[in-house]
């Protein structure tokens, strides 16, 4: 396969899944779950929870299926998920897009991605500015774009840009500055100005702003606030998020984008031909879940905040620094306070040594950069709070 021409190996290279003889190799989320299977260590690497969502989502979706609801839906969504998905914005942030023009409905927010990035790309000249560490498709799907990947770096502890190399980034010949807030894979929540910043550089380059907002309402201190709330921003932003980590389906893939109608159009050109559509019973199953009283969202943040916490303590009793999240899955430690220096060494010994599973920083990074966040490991927290206990009494045990 090393010597198969085409895209592919782009995107490999893209994502760092190409060894020395031009193989693409499996992800690292793939080989710890793998790992976690055969040590039976818990897995606190890939980000997807262990227990169902709301039971009226679910039973939404059992009676969308027997009221027959099995065929494809239409090309930009089902009408009453578009209108419960613009009825959210409204709600929750004070936007109003027009649900049969300004709103897309996707396969996850990975397609929804995909097509905007696939759709706005016009070539090798057009970079897309990204917060490094990112989450990995980023990366694999500018590359199979054909465009230039800008890396801005977020530092431990605190992981928010610094805004002059912020400033140095974005050029001319950005077309995107892609934004993932809350960020995966650090939990850190953007401050005010650096969000006041992104919006200005747009400005000033005539940028597309991408924002990956899909743990939109798991901010822990404070409600989020998306970018396209800010003066100047909603005519050059589209919002992407989804239900997965919402509603705790993330093997539904019931993804949106929201966005100035021009923009939306583009995206729809290239996404018909990606999926055409998808998850017809679950997307009027989504808009039930949409619609759940304020009481369902404030209460999975405090929840998976719980959780956090209870992670954090058994990390830092096994004698790891914590950058506490501010939102998300994940919550990201320094293993050099167990003495490693190798975070991928470090997670590949974890299951045998501590009998829990976690994912190297250095898997969300360029290359070039990985010795920046070498000793860094993340941790999922959307776990069982039971599954959490004992993940953290077996890291304690680290520290004793």
């Amino acid at each position: 396969m090393s010597d198969l021409p085409g895209a592919w190996r782009r995107t490999a290279a893209g994502a760092g899944l190409l060894d020395g003889d031009g193989r693409s190799h499996p992800t690292i989320f793939a080989e710890m779950s793998a790992l976690a299977a055969q040590t039976g260590a818990l897995n606190l690497g890939q980000g997807f929870p262990d227990e169902d969502g709301p039971a009226v989502v679910l039973e939404a979706a059992r009676t969308a299926i027997a009221d027959g609801a099995n065929q494809y839906p239409p090309g930009r969504g089902d009408a009453v998920l578009l209108e419960a998905i613009a009825a959210h914005q409204r709600r929750f942030y004070d936007l109003a897009p027009d649900p049969g023009r300004e709103v897309l409905v996707t396969a996850g927010a990975t397609e929804a991605l995909a097509a905007t990035l696939l759709a706005l790309i016009d070539g090798p000249d057009d970079e897309v500015v990204v917060f490094e560490p990112f989450y990995d498709a980023y990366a694999a799907i500018v590359a199979l774009a054909g465009a230039r990947l800008v890396t801005v770096a977020l530092r431990w502890p605190d992981f928010q840009p610094d805004l002059e190399r912020l400033r140095d980034a974005v050029t001319d010949r950005t077309r995107i500055i892609l934004v993932n807030d809350p960020h995966n894979p650090t939990g850190a929540v953007f401050a005010p100005e650096v969000r006041s910043e992104i919006v200005r550089l747009a400005e000033r380059h005539d940028a597309i702003i991408v924002t990956d907002e899909v743990y939109e309402h798991l901010v822990f201190d404070g409600p989020h606030v998306p970018i396209a709330t800010h003066d100047g921003a909603a005519e050059r932003t589209l919002t992407i998020s989804s239900a997965g980590k919402t509603f705790s389906t993330t093997g539904w893939k019931i993804g949106w984008v929201t966005g100035p109608s021009a923009l939306i159009d583009a995206v729809l050109t290239v996404k018909q031909f990606l999926t055409y559509v998808n998850g017809s019973p679950f997307q009027p199953a989504i808009a039930a879940g949409l619609a759940l009283p304020d009481a369902f969202f404030t209460g999975i943040a405090q929840t998976l905040a719980a959780k956090r916490d209870l992670l954090v303590a058994g990390l830092r009793a096994a004698g790891l620094p914590v950058s506490i999240a501010g939102g998300g899955y994940f919550t990201v430690a320094d293993a050099a306070g167990c003495g490693a220096t190798d975070a991928a060494a470090f997670c590949r010994a974890l299951p045998r040594r501590a009998g829990v599973v976690a994912i190297p920083l250095t898997a969300f990074v360029t290359p070039a950069h990985r010795g920046d966040y070498a000793t860094l490991v993340r941790f999922a927290a959307c776990k069982k709070h039971d599954v959490l206990a004992e993940a953290s009494r077996r890291l304690a045990a680290l520290g004793a």
